[in-house]
Parts: structure tokens; sequence; C-alpha cells
């Protein structure tokens, strides 16, 4: 019976069981997308991410992302934790590189006690959503991106604590990640929930992809390139953004909590 290696690895955690989990499954080609998809849906997390050696010399590895539903275009956390696997496996790397189909080139580096990240940088415009107001349940700014994000910012942290959005509404407006923020507190710049009930995610614990988005906001808010954030879902996790060379760097750690094999 064919295996494959597996790691479940919580990311953006300073201990086991916070942050956000992600499933890293390191492969030496590529399997039909069926099984891909298969396998995501078997995990049950958020994302799962698997890569393979990146033949064309271009960076060190390919990269791709499923949720139990669908492949993504781009996902921050798991793009951590498959750095964390890599770089955890191998004392001697600094970084590693991985291609990506929708989302470019992207870098884990070591970073003190964790990791830096570099992803794109999505400055969010705004735009009127009255229906996504409606079913957040809020009064607030509303901006978006075209890659798929909508970004909602309310008054204070209290209110995004308190949410308690109508997913089916949410997932009625199409395939979107909806993100809520505000100024800061408990030490923090900024806190945000996210939510993706279209794509069977009705809350994401940590979403590093949503940052790409809340950087360029806060930043220019702020006025400042660094500051730092948490996202306030059941588990939590906090992360550091700064603005370096017009795409947002992200500082987090990450714990692996299980490793295993995957029988096909």
């Amino acid at each position: 019976m064919p295996t494959l290696p597996f790691a479940q690895i919580d990311a953006f955690a300073d201990r086991p069981f916070a942050g956000n989990p992600a499933a890293v499954v390191p492969l030496d080609t590529w399997l039909d997308d069926a099984v891909l998809q298969a396998i995501a849906a078997e995990n049950n997390l958020s994302e799962t991410a698997f890569f393979v050696p990146d033949s064309s010399g271009q960076t060190d590895f390919e990269l791709r992302w499923f949720t139990p539903a669908v492949e993504v275009k781009l996902c921050g956390h798991a793009t951590l934790a498959s750095g964390h696997y890599l770089l955890s496996a191998d004392g001697a790397r600094e970084r590693v590189t991985f291609r990506t189909r929708q989302s470019g080139m992207l870098e884990v580096a070591r970073d003190g006690e964790g990791y830096s990240m570099a992803l794109p940088a999505y400055p969010p415009a705004p735009a009127e959503m009255p229906g996504l107001l409606a079913a957040l349940g809020v009064e607030g700014e509303t901006l978006r991106h075209p890659r798929g994000y909508d970004l909602t910012v309310v008054e204070n942290a209290t209110i995004v604590r308190g949410l308690a959005p109508d997913f089916a509404a949410l997932a009625a407006l199409g395939d979107t990640l909806n993100i809520v923020t505000a100024p800061g507190d408990g030490g923090v710049d900024v806190v945000s929930r996210v939510f993706a009930p279209a794509v069977g995610l009705d809350e994401d614990p940590v979403t590093g992809s949503a940052h790409a988005v809340l950087a360029p906001y806060w930043a220019k808010r702020l006025g400042r390139e660094r500051f730092s954030a948490f996202q306030a879902s059941a588990r939590g996790g906090r992360v550091e953004c700064r603005i370096e060379d017009e795409r947002v760097v992200l500082g987090g750690t990450c714990v692996t909590v299980i490793e295993g094999r995957l029988f096909l």
C-alpha cells in the first residue's frame, strides 16, 4: 500500500493547540488533483499544503494548498507550516523558497526563535458592500481587493471579538475571504477575525493571507511600516507584520503536533 509522510503543524502558535493547524504533505511528484483534494478532505483542516521539488530551478519547491473543499490561490499559515517542516529537518538551511501557481514566489526564512514569511501585498480599496455588513451584523468601512478579499473596519476590538455572522448569508456573497478588523487591545496594534464559509470554513483561526490585505491597510493608517496583530479566533494567534520592498513580511512561530504516514 503506498504511503506518504505527513505532519500536522500549528502555525502562528507558541504552544500546541493554538494558532492555525495545517497539514503538510511532501511529495516527490504531483499526484492527481482528485487525490490531493481527497487527502485534504480526509485531513479536515482549514488547509493541507503539498509541495514537490521545483524541477525548473526557479525555487526550491512548488507549493499548493487545498481546503477540504477546494484548491486556494494563497494560504499564508500553511506556507509558514511548510517552511517550518523543511527548516526543522535541515538545521543548515536558513530559508526556503516556493513557486506557486497563482501567487508567485514565496519565501520562509529563520528569524530569531521563529520565522519570517514574505507574501504579496494586496492593498484594498473602498467599496460599497451593504450585503456584507448585513451578513456580519455590523456597521463599518468596507474595502475590497479583487483577488477575493473583503475588509470591514469597525470601531473597536470589542466589536470584532463579539461578532456572530450569518454564515449562510456570507456564503451567498461568493468565494470571498471576509476580514473584520479594528484597532487593537491587550498590547497589540490590530485585531481581526476572518470568515470563509463559501469554501467550507466558517471561521479561520489565524490567516496569513488576510494579513497581505491587513498589513498595507494598517501600515498606511498607523503611519508606520511595522505593527503587531492578533487574530481573535477561539484558538487565536499573534502575527508580526511589516512592509518591506512593497511586500508583506509576516513573523510567527510554529509547533509540530503530529507526525505520521498517510496510507493511500
